[in-house]
């Protein structure tokens, strides 16, 4: 899932597309740091940079070495930026155009088993979302030793988990205007998933994704932590509504709430009663309950999150409302527009007499 800060730098996800020169000159720089593609990268001429990152322009694809994969072949591995269930996600440059993305491997073969299904599912369901503004590109997906590998967009901005790893360890806060700005980002790709009559069966701060057809259903068992009730009981009637409870106990996790129990007597009462945000106001305190109501109805649908007058303040006004308001700002700035021309004219004549513009005098003559 694709998200993004209220600032655009935070939780943004792109492709990093730079020359391998302009590269280089920003690793000098030290503004990118390829320390972990090498750790001697300091010690790199410029030819051996180029050879390290740059692919050869003869090389074509019977030039590949048989004896590796293609993972190998084609893309460089940089770091494990994740892991879950179903396996680990990977940041990597491929070695033909230079692009950074990341490439999710299941983490046990696949061929001949139960799992074998719902990997070929997802990457079915990958395919059909497309590209959308709010979440994560999918390219392409291949098997190697009976692995599943699925190639998608590189987030460059960080998982949801880092930046609330990041605001504990400065003991701060997400302000209510952030909170709110990543659970409208959050709704708004859900919204175009469930669309597809898909759900993504994974919503959390480090989120990996399943993504599964809601009308054919193949349900992996996800993080405890984030399921409703609802699906321990195999009840797979709402998977939307399932994926909008993640989602709120996520944004919880975002607002301080976390770390979220496992098991035991605090899984069940954070389930029947959510703690009160004493931090946070009240509508959106009331707002996370309803997101995860024990009955799955009762939850909102992404579709009327991505409404809610609580984050999207003017969506609950009609078009004459906003009009009248629009007219009204109008009227403001044309007064505020004259003010501004007298006060700039005001100025002007002020001016004229200090440097010695036509000023007239008065004169009085005194009779001795």
């Amino acid at each position: 899932m694709r998200t993004y800060s209220s600032n655009n730098e935070v939780l943004t996800p792109m492709k990093v597309k730079l020359s391998y020169r302009a590269r280089l000159l920003r690793r000098r720089s030290k503004s990118m740091r390829w320390t972990s593609l090498n750790e001697s990268t300091d010690k790199l001429s410029y030819n051996e940079f180029e050879n390290e990152f740059q692919p050869s322009k003869r090389m074509h694809l019977r030039d590949r070495d048989r004896n590796l994969s293609r993972y190998e072949n084609e893309f460089h591995e940089i770091c494990e930026i994740g892991s879950g269930m179903f396996g680990s996600v990977y940041q990597c440059v491929n070695r033909l155009d230079g692009c950074v993305y990341a490439i999710k491997k299941s983490r046990k073969p696949l061929k001949g088993t139960s799992d074998e299904r719902t990997a070929l599912n997802e990457v079915y369901a990958h395919a059909v979302l497309g590209h959308h503004e709010h979440v994560v590109r999918y390219y392409s997906a291949w098997a190697e030793d009976d692995h599943m590998l699925i190639q998608n967009e590189f987030c460059n901005g960080g998982s949801l988990a880092q930046a609330i790893e990041n605001k504990a360890q400065q003991k701060k806060r997400f302000s209510e205007t952030e909170v709110k700005h990543i659970l409208l980002q959050i709704a708004l790709g859900l919204r175009y998933i469930h669309s597809l009559n898909l759900a993504h069966m994974d919503i959390k701060p480090g989120d990996l994704g399943h993504v599964t057809s809601v009308s054919n259903p193949e349900v992996e068992e996800g993080d405890c932590r984030y399921m409703p009730g609802e699906l321990l009981q195999d009840d797979y009637r709402h998977l939307p509504k399932a994926d909008i409870f993640a989602l709120g106990l996520t944004i919880y996790e975002v607002c301080g709430g976390g770390p979220l129990p496992k098991n035991g007597n605090d899984w069940h009462s954070i389930r029947e009663a959510l703690p009160y945000l004493s931090y946070y106001s009240k509508e959106l305190n009331d707002l996370l309950k309803k997101m995860i109501h024990p009955d799955p109805e009762q939850r909102p649908t992404s579709a009327a999150l991505t409404k809610n007058h609580i984050l999207v303040p003017y969506a609950c006004k009609t078009k004459e409302q906003l009009n009248n308001e629009l007219n009204l700002e109008k009227h403001k700035n044309e007064l505020l527009s004259k003010q501004l021309e007298i006060a700039c004219q005001h100025k002007e004549d002020r001016l004229r007499r200090l440097i010695g513009g036509k000023v007239n005098r008065s004169s009085s003559v005194q009779n001795f």
